[in-house]
């Protein structure tokens, strides 16, 4: 397969994850967290999918294009390591939504960011809450979601947190 062929691939699995997410938890109350926000599209996306969802977005260095970059407000800069904890501080227990899109091409430090991110994610989803990520994120207490149909498993993970949905 052409890299072209894989990154639509992915950029088509990432819209229907997204998209069954904010599905998923439409009737749930708390913010969106956005970790990485690279060129922006993602976060664009969510913004028009879940026009009523409020969006914090996690970045250490912004890059994207202007029309796609948050206001102070709702932008977390700087490092996971730092920023996640002031978070879970904040938001303990209220978020709805997660995604996470942070691969680095390199299998072994994308599995330790995946573990990092995962310890993480039960502070802050609240019940039925989901985290939609490329990389594992599996936490304990988490139910695995089926990924929507044509989305290869592996290239895209999906969990919802216990609890009442």
């Amino acid at each position: 397969m052409s890299r072209l062929d894989s990154v639509i691939r992915r950029l088509q699995a990432q819209r229907a994850c997204l998209q069954q997410g904010v599905d998923l938890v439409r009737d749930l109350q708390g913010p969106v967290l956005e970790l990485g926000l690279g060129n922006g599209r993602t976060y664009d996306h969510i913004r028009e999918i879940c026009s009523n969802c409020e969006i914090f977005v996690f970045e250490r260095k912004v890059a994207a294009h202007p029309d796609c970059i948050p206001d102070d407000e709702h932008l977390f800069l700087g490092d996971l390591s730092e920023t996640l904890p002031r978070a879970v501080e904040r938001f303990r227990g209220q978020v709805r939504l997660i995604h996470s899109d942070i691969g680095t091409g390199d299998q072994a430090r994308n599995a330790e960011i995946g573990r990092y991110i995962a310890g993480f994610v039960p502070d802050l989803l609240c019940p039925g809450g989901i985290i939609i990520s490329d990389q594992e994120t599996a936490f304990s207490g988490a139910e695995a979601l089926a990924l929507p149909e044509g989305v290869r498993p592996g290239r895209y993970y999906m969990y919802r947190a216990g609890g009442a949905a």
